[in-house]
């Protein structure tokens, strides 16, 4: 696998070769099960999945029981565990929280390719080679559970089955998230992808699974879902409201900081050619066939909130001055919209500078607008509000390809969309300090991950 690349790119996904891993190598998948206080489960939980990857995945494997910071004895039926079975690693934090111990056991470890379930094992484990293979063929980045798809088959109270349909509800209207479950204990994701994600991702318990996907998805990485069959582990101790309040506020700090661009989500972008949207077409400038749609969807959006807010300054205000208004605030939406999903500029840099370009652009549909009600108004003398909307359509549309032809070769250049404005944040750092894990005690007790690499 490669992963010594720039920041400024991911490598090509590949499809990991056949002899990849082995007795001798590192194992192609490595299952984290994080556990806390677990003592009862944990031992039927291993050996369970030990025995159904034996017996069924065709690539060498690890298991690794994640133990933060539990109370009990946890720690030495994982330490039995791992001593016993081939293949099985134990690890302790001495701090809790289940994002915590995936983040640290990810980036320690030497495996191509990185998944985790609960200890419950809720998930039915034929899913797992389905969950891992668009991975290890290249075909996608993550891989996530779904209990929500049409074929999957779940057996759960009503409560939890209102509290996770009403939760992923509230990703999508307010995150724009397209994956179905995002609370499914059942993910897997590629090393090299892991790596560039996990330091993006502050959280440390339940909300860690939501906020790592949302930050895939907006920055363009494939998710594959599968359809599981799931069944409640009625003696779960999920604290539901403590847990649903926390992934509030996750959805408020990750939402905030993704409208203000403060998040170098460039780090995550696929080399050019990798997708098939890349690919150029005969005689057409690269990208220009898409940034043409994206320009037209936020154009037609941008009309209809210019429409609303002149109807709505019209009210108390003369043509021009609602024009005006209306214009203005909607030029500023427009701006901002067409710089992150037309023409893919990430980050704050720039933004300022993009802003004022775009006010300058305003002021050209400003003029055309004005003339075109000014004209209407000596012609007409006092024309019905019906005949208004339809001159200053007619006026936007006329402003629309001079609009579009200004934001490509002026607002946005090529140079701007190739190297995207990065806020500080998203500043190069050095190899070292790319592994970013908590700064928490970490004591590993059968085996240390980092001297197995």
């Amino acid at each position: 696998m490669r992963t010594e690349t720039p920041w400024s790119t991911l490598p090509a996904r590949d499809h990991l070769l056949a002899g990849v891993g082995g007795a001798a190598g590192a194992p192609v998948l490595d299952v984290v099960v994080p556990v806390y206080n677990e003592e009862k489960d944990l031992e039927p939980c291993v050996l369970r999945l030990h025995e159904h990857l034996a017996r069924t995945f065709p690539y060498a494997f690890r298991i690794t029981v994640a133990d933060n910071a539990s109370t009990d004895r946890t720690p030495e039926v994982a330490q039995r565990l791992a001593r016993s079975l081939p293949g099985v690693r134990s690890f302790r934090l001495e701090e809790k929280g289940r994002g915590r111990a995936l983040r640290t056991v990810w980036t320690h470890s030497d495996a191509p390719v990185l998944a985790y379930m609960d200890v419950d094992l809720s998930t039915d484990l034929n899913a797992l080679l389905p969950l891992v293979a668009p991975l290890i063929s290249g075909h996608s980045d993550l891989a996530i559970g779904s209990r929500l798809a049409r074929s999957s088959r779940v057996v759960r109270g009503t409560k939890r089955e209102f509290i996770s349909r009403a939760y992923n509800i509230i990703l999508r209207s307010s995150l724009a998230a397209r994956f179905s479950d995002a609370q499914c204990g059942f993910k897997a994701i590629r090393r090299e992808v892991a790596q560039r994600l996990l330091p993006m991702v502050e959280d440390t318990g339940w909300f860690f699974d939501t906020e790592m996907l949302v930050l895939a998805e907006r920055a363009g990485l494939r998710i594959h879902e599968v359809p599981v069959d799931w069944v409640d582990d009625p003696d779960s101790t999920v604290h539901i409201v403590r847990t649903a309040t926390e992934d509030l506020k996750g959805v408020w700090r990750v939402g905030r900081a993704l409208a203000v661009g403060a998040l170098p989500l460039d780090r995550l972008a696929r080399p050019f050619g990798d997708d098939p949207r890349d690919r150029g077409i005969g005689g057409v400038p690269g990208g220009l066939a898409r940034q043409l749609v994206g320009f037209c969807v936020v154009g037609a959006l941008s009309t209809l909130f210019y429409l609303a807010l002149y109807s709505l300054f019209r009210l108390g205000a003369g043509p021009q001055l609602a024009n005006g208004a209306a214009l203005l605030v909607s030029a500023v939406a427009n701006t901002a919209a067409n710089r992150r999903l037309t023409f893919g500029v990430r980050g704050r840099g720039g933004a300022v500078r993009h802003q004022a370009q775009g006010l300058v652009v305003f002021a050209i549909g400003l003029a055309l607008t004005a003339g075109s009600l000014a004209a209407l108004g000596a012609a007409s003398g006092s024309p019905s509000h019906t005949t208004e909307l339809a001159v200053l359509i007619a006026a936007n549309l006329a402003a629309t390809v001079l609009r579009f032809l200004l934001f490509r070769a002026w607002v946005f250049p090529e140079r701007d969309r190739g190297n995207p404005g990065v806020s500080p944040a998203a500043a190069p750092v050095t190899p070292a300090a790319r592994a970013v894990v908590p700064a928490s005690p970490v004591a590993e007790t059968t085996h240390d991950l980092r001297n197995a690499r």
